[in-house]
């Protein structure tokens, strides 16, 4: 194998690592939220909440919901792809064979890392979601408790 072939080689497994590793983190996060909002659910309905704590809640849940919604977004099969499995399952035998043999890995590379920046985006976009809601959790739990403010 040429050095530029290895190169693009390593370049596509680089690529495929990193899309395995943001979709890890994200099914990670959305545990994390929907385990947060399980939680905030079941202290809230006991406590005896005032205006500024309703209010401070649930834009803090609000924002939960919202960062669950980009992740599940983010890890939703896209069927209409150019790589992998999607790719495969609409050729014929022949098609597929002429497909590996051409061999334009640069191409896959290409629209992979275009794939792995959406969905790395995705997650940073939903982990500041996550970080603002739990915030205004907290601040809702002391407005509740009476203590903040």
């Amino acid at each position: 194998m040429s050095a530029p072939n290895t190169k693009l080689t390593a370049a596509h497994a680089e690529v495929k690592a990193e899309i395995t590793r943001t979709d890890t983190k994200t099914g990670l996060l959305l545990a994390f939220v929907g385990a947060v909002l399980a939680g905030t659910w079941t202290v809230a309905r006991d406590l005896p909440l005032n205006l500024p704590a309703y209010v401070a809640g649930g834009l803090g849940v609000a924002l939960l919901v919202a960062a669950a919604g980009l992740l599940l977004r983010s890890t939703r099969p896209n069927l209409r792809g150019r790589h992998g499995f999607p790719l495969w399952a609409t050729l014929t035998a022949e098609e597929i064979a002429a497909a590996v043999s051409s061999g334009d890995l640069a191409a896959d590379v290409a629209g992979l890392s275009r794939l792995a920046v959406v969905k790395f985006t995705a997650l940073r976009r939903a982990v500041d979601l996550t970080m603002t809601g739990g915030a205004l959790l907290i601040l809702a739990a002391l407005l509740a408790a009476g203590g903040a403010l």
